[in-house]
């Protein structure tokens, strides 16, 4: 599969009273999406008559009026940027506006592919499963789980299994019983026609949960390798 290619366009420049600022279109493969337009407030955009000012190095200047932050940006080639417009007074920064805003939307890109998107998995049971297919189930929950994902555990009733729903309850009870280390309980039992159903999230800390649970196991292994001193 290829890779997705980033290709930044020149879409259109609008006027901020002092030099032009450019918006960009960011293009993956073949879809396209809408016009970015900062939202930063900058130079002559900048309404306050008094803002607290930053260098281009990170020091404060402190506060000055809006023409003196202007002159400076000025005599620098940079540009002032309104970092915290509902500080008193608002937070002005000195900076090379199209570096920054390059930056900026390249981490928000790099944070949007580090984001995991949470799914539903959904596992299947009868009312009567048997012991084997129920731990194949549960293993297959723990996976899911320890993806990250929420999973919906439904027990379906067929037939005259409608009349024995409190079977489908203790099927529902004894996976929250095995999966109480692992598992936050979203919502309780909900009956709908024939199946009950329940959804479950893994615990924050099910990573090192499931890291100490295998160090365990492996433990008796190593333990067997060890030569008795008696033999």
């Amino acid at each position: 599969m290829k890779q997705a290619v980033f290709s930044i366009k020149k879409i259109a420049y609008f006027i901020t009273g002092k030099k032009e600022v450019l918006i960009i279109r960011i293009k993956k493969g073949k879809a396209r999406t809408n016009e970015v337009v900062p939202k930063e407030r900058i130079n002559n955009q900048i309404t306050a008559d008094k803002v607290r000012l930053i260098g281009p190095d990170g020091k404060q200047i402190g506060i000055v009026s809006l023409k003196e932050a202007l002159r400076k940006a000025n005599d620098m080639e940079l540009d002032l940027v309104e970092i915290s417009p509902n500080a008193e007074p608002p937070v002005c920064r000195i900076l090379d506006f199209s570096k920054y805003y390059f930056e900026k939307e390249k981490k928000a890109r790099e944070a949007r592919k580090r984001q995991h998107e949470v799914e539903v998995k959904e596992i299947k049971f009868g009312p009567n499963t048997e012991e084997h297919d129920y731990n194949f189930k549960k293993n297959n929950a723990i996976k899911f789980l320890k993806q990250h994902n929420k999973v919906k555990f439904t027990v379906r009733f067929r037939g005259r299994q409608m009349a024995h729903k409190e079977l489908g309850y203790k099927v529902l009870d004894k996976l929250k019983e095995d999966l109480a280390h692992l598992i936050e309980i979203d919502s309780e039992p909900v009956s709908e026609r024939n199946m009950l159903s329940i959804v479950v999230s893994p615990k924050k800390d099910i990573d090192r949960i499931l890291a100490k649970e295998a160090k365990k196991e492996e433990m008796p292994a190593s333990d067997s390798e060890k030569t008795d001193p008696q033999a």
